[in-house]
């Protein structure tokens, strides 16, 4: 019983903290929810959290069509002097700009760096070097 509540409680919290896996690969997502989920509950909470942690990098991996399509496109870097961080929304002075062909993103090219946005909350997604 006392397994199955900690094992539980690891799902609940790598799902709950999307935002963290954001920027990572499913295969990266796996180690970490894996590395979790031992610390919680043991060899079976490792077991679990590895495959929650894989499932919600994967349903968070960016596609490499827009990551390429994004790259080819030329827009001005904007200066902002908040940080650049994954998870946190851009300031709203920020231009967002559609991707082609992919509607669900916007990106915007800050400090130099571009970022993939969720356009409703601008919350940045994914920084690209």
């Amino acid at each position: 019983m006392t397994n199955r509540l900690a094992v539980s409680i690891v799902a609940a919290s790598l799902l709950a903290s999307g935002a963290a896996f954001a920027q990572s690969t499913t295969v990266e997502g796996a180690r970490t929810g894996a590395a979790t989920g031992g610390a919680v509950a043991g060899p079976v909470g490792e077991a679990v959290g590895g495959t929650v942690g894989a499932a919600v990098g994967l349903g968070l991996e960016i596609p490499n069509a827009v990551i390429t399509s994004i790259q080819g496109e030329r827009a001005p870097s904007v200066t902002v002097r908040e940080r650049i961080v994954v998870g946190e929304p851009l300031p709203s002075s920020v231009e967002l700009r559609m991707v082609p062909s992919h509607t669900e993103y916007r990106y915007a090219v800050v400090n130099d760096r571009r970022v993939i946005v969720e356009p409703r909350t601008r919350k940045i997604i994914k920084i690209i070097d």
